[in-house]
Parts: C-alpha cells; sequence; structure tokens
C-alpha cells in the first residue's frame, strides 16, 4: 500500500479518476479539497487527516478513517521525533521550560492516565501511535543497509567523565565514520555515549574533548545541568555530519531521551520497543557494562540469534572482560553453552579494546 505524508506528493499522485488502496497520513487534505472531490477512493487508509465535512461525505464510503483521539500527543506521527519536536520550546537558559515540552507533557498524562491503564481510549491511542512510529522507523531504515546498523546496549547511570563514557563515544564515533548507523536505547549513560560519539564523526578530537569536559559538570542525568549542558554543548556545536537513532520509552520518562540522537522512535510499549531495538541491529549489538536492562537485553539477543529470527546471526560484541567475567558473570556461561551446541549460531567477542571491538564488527561485514 503506497504511502502519503505529503500534500504535495498526494496531490501529483491524485492525477487518475479512481485511487484504490493507498494511505494517507495525518495530513490536512482541505488544502487540496477540489482535487480530492474529483477523484474516487477505494479501500484507502485517512489516519488523521483533517477532512472539511464534504470530503468526510466524498470518503465515507468503501474507505477507512481513523479519527483522532483526545490525547496530549499525535496517534499517527508520519515521522520519527527529533530533539526539537520533543523538546519543544526548550530553552536551557531557564531550565523550568522543560516543563512544557512535549517530552514531559506526554509523560505526565501517561502518569496521570496510568502504566497499565486499562481505559480503552487511552490504550488504543497508545498503540496507533506505536504503530506509526514503527512505520516512521522502517521507513527511515531503508537509507541504511541492514548489516550495517548497530546497537550499543548499557548503563544509563554510566558517568560522563568515566573512562568507559568516553571509549563509547570513541567506538561510536569510528563506526560512524564508517557508514553504520549507531542506535541505542536512547537515553542517558551508555546511551547517551552512542549519540555523542555519532555526533562528532567527522568533527576535530578538540571538539569532542571540549565537549565533554562541558558535560562533566553534570555527570549522570541526576544532575539538574544534565539537560542543559547537552544542549549548550549542541549550540556550540550543531549540525552533525551523520545521523543516529535512539529508541526510548515513557515506561522510563524519568530519564529524559538524549537530544544528540538525531532521530527519536519513543515508543509507549516498552516490550514493543526492547524487541524492535535489537531486532533492527542487524550489523550487530555491543553490550558495554550495564544492570538488569542491558542482561535482559543480552537474552533477548541470544535468543534472537539462536533461532536466527530475522534470517541470520549477527555478532553479540562484549565490552569490558572483567564486567562480563567477574562483576556480572554471564559471558562464560553464554560461552559454554555456545560450545557445547546448547546454543546456536551465536558470533560472540568479549574486548577491552576499542580496536577490537571495532574488528569484531567489520569483520561480520566481510562475510557477505
Amino acid at each position: 500500500m503506497k504511502e502519503f505524508e505529503s500534500i504535495l506528493e498526494l496531490k501529483a499522485y491524485l492525477t487518475k479518476q479512481e485511487v484504490r488502496e493507498i494511505a494517507v497520513q495525518n495530513l490536512d487534505l482541505n488544502q487540496i479539497e477540489s482535487v480530492i472531490l474529483k477523484v474516487k477512493f477505494r479501500r484507502c487508509l485517512f489516519l488523521g487527516c483533517v477532512l472539511s465535512s464534504r470530503l468526510f461525505a466524498h470518503l465515507q464510503t468503501d474507505n477507512y478513517i481513523f479519527p483522532h483521539l483526545e490525547v496530549p500527543y499525535n496517534i499517527y506521527p508520519n515521522r520519527l521525533y527529533n530533539r526539537d519536536t520533543l523538546y519543544n520550546g526548550y530553552d536551557y537558559r531557564r531550565p523550568e521550560t522543560y516543563l512544557r515540552t512535549l517530552d514531559k507533557v506526554v509523560y505526565d498524562h501517561y502518569l496521570m492516565t496510568g502504566k497499565e491503564t486499562h481505559n480503552i481510549k487511552e490504550t488504543l491511542a497508545r498503540r496507533l501511535h506505536d504503530h506509526s512510529i514503527t512505520d516512521s522507523l522502517q521507513e527511515f531504515l531503508t537509507e541504511f543497509p541492514e548489516k550495517k546498523v548497530v546497537a550499543m546496549m548499557g548503563g544509563h547511570s554510566l558517568n560522563r567523565n568515566s573512562a568507559s563514557y568516553r571509549q563509547i563515544t570513541e567506538i561510536s564515533r569510528e563506526l560512524t565514520k564508517r557508514g553504520y548507523l549507531m542506535i541505542s536505547g536512547g537515553g542517558p549513560g551508555a546511551m547517551e555515549a552512542t549519540h555523542v560519539g555519532a555526533w562528532f564523526a567527522g568533527k576535530p578530537e578538540e571538539q569532542l574533548n571540549e565537549a565533554l569536559e562541558l558535560m562533566g559538570q553534570a555527570p549522570t542525568y541526576a544532575d539538574v545541568n544534565w539537560l542543559p549542558t547537552a544542549f549548550q554543548v549542541i549550540e556550540k556545536y550543531p549540525r552533525p555530519a551523520y545521523s543516529s537513532l535512539g529508541v526510548p520509552t515513557w515506561l522510563y520518562g524519568h530519564e529524559p531521551p538524549t537530544p544528540f540522537a538525531t532521530h527519536i522512535a519513543k515508543y509507549f510499549a516498552n516490550s514493543v520497543r526492547e524487541e524492535g531495538l535489537l531486532a533492527v541491529a542487524k550489523g550487530g549489538v555491543i553490550f558495554a557494562p550495564g544492570s538488569a536492562g542491558t542482561m535482559q537485553e543480552v537474552f533477548q539477543d541470544i535468543a534472537q540469534n539462536h533461532y536466527e529470527s530475522f534470517g541470520y546471526a549477527s555478532p553479540m560484541v562484549f565490552l569490558n572482560r572483567e564486567y562480563w567475567t567477574t562483576d556480572r558473570p554471564i559471558y562464560p556461561v553464554i560461552e559454554l553453552m555456545h560450545k557445547r551446541g546448547d546454543l546456536s549460531h551465536l558470533d560472540l567477542g568479549l574486548y577491552d579494546s576499542t580496536e577490537k571491538v571495532i574488528a569484531h564488527i567489520e569483520r561480520f561485514q566481510e562475510k557477505k
């Protein structure tokens, strides 16, 4: 089904007397009312479009019209979020302006209506929203070879001044320069480091050093200046040369999404978000140190690779040998089960070195 997310594109398409099975998403169709009234539409989808009474009467037969619901968010977004849409109106010089941003307004509504609400209107609105985000995400990913999409997983509490944070930025920066799309859960800590690295790909290392020094004044997302310092860096070093993708969730809405991700697929349903994040990382997943959430992602990725759920297995690269063998000793168990045949198709790596992590991801590309 051909999709239309632009009035100009739709208008150019409407040259026939009858149009079948197209999807029109979140457009003000009153702008081209006279054109639409000349066309017969059959089995078409109209999602959240603005319609005059004449247009509604014209389209209601043989088509599917999905209206807006009264919630403080667009349930049919036709593109991914970004810094400007989620943090609309935010001024880091006046941190209280965050309270009026879309991200905070939606999170407050999410809490008010209940994380596990039984309100059928709210659950429907959330599902429709997440469906539209997935549709926009899939469209965005068509711009990249699927094996050039790599995810970085790791803890949200990672300190900006730590050696691990710096190493993640370096790995992400180098892979981004080599043509990879770096993705993460889109939050603070290791996730933020992923997008900071991608943001400074192609920029002088001195700029990255200055950025990390400034951001280090607010080491964790619990610091009131965590978001302001990020926006100060963006103001000083705007216009990244490369894209990166964050995939956060309002389930963890107390953790603000990193503004360094150029594209943001924010979900209500964390289960959809986590499964989808690992599913699209067909170029591999790098696991930096993290707690329960990161370990959950490790085992989710094991299942996808063991069953080759998406046609093949991709690398699982663990960063920080001591952490994954002593502090959270799950790597030896995974490796043992793989060697004795309990787990199949796994492509495992365990490294301390930035260069070895990158080399492992690159070797997978050579297997094409």
